[in-house]
């Protein structure tokens, strides 16, 4: 399976590029640093995962790309709160890491299944 055929990958790396956008400016780097990082885990580890052989491996990979969801989601809170970001920026991006997250759900469950039978 091509990681680029995946709508997840799709998603996770076009929310990568518009934290990259978006913070460009911000002179916060340990901030920026931080949530860039976040962003940018979510695809190269469901890209790394997909590229590996077992479901095992992939499953593996697909669960640190869903844990930087979560901490992703977290630093767009924390960056509304102290007004790095705006409300609806911050929303958006709340809203796309939950959907990604559920969507990496299916993507790992699909491999179990497809592992034991």
């Amino acid at each position: 399976m091509d990681f680029e055929k995946l709508d997840v990958w799709k998603r996770s790396a076009r929310l990568s590029a518009d934290i990259y956008k978006a913070l460009h400016g911000l002179n916060d780097r340990g901030f920026k640093d931080q949530i860039t990082r976040a962003g940018l885990s979510i695809p190269c580890n469901i890209a790394e995962g997909m590229s590996r052989r077992t479901a095992r491996d992939k499953i593996h990979f697909l669960l640190i790309a869903k844990g930087s969801c979560a901490e992703l989601r977290t630093q767009a809170y924390i960056g509304v709160d102290i007004g790095y970001l705006a409300g609806d920026t911050g929303q958006h991006w709340i809203q796309e890491t939950r959907d990604i997250a559920a969507m990496l759900s299916g993507l790992i469950n699909r491999l179990k299944q497809d592992a034991s039978g």
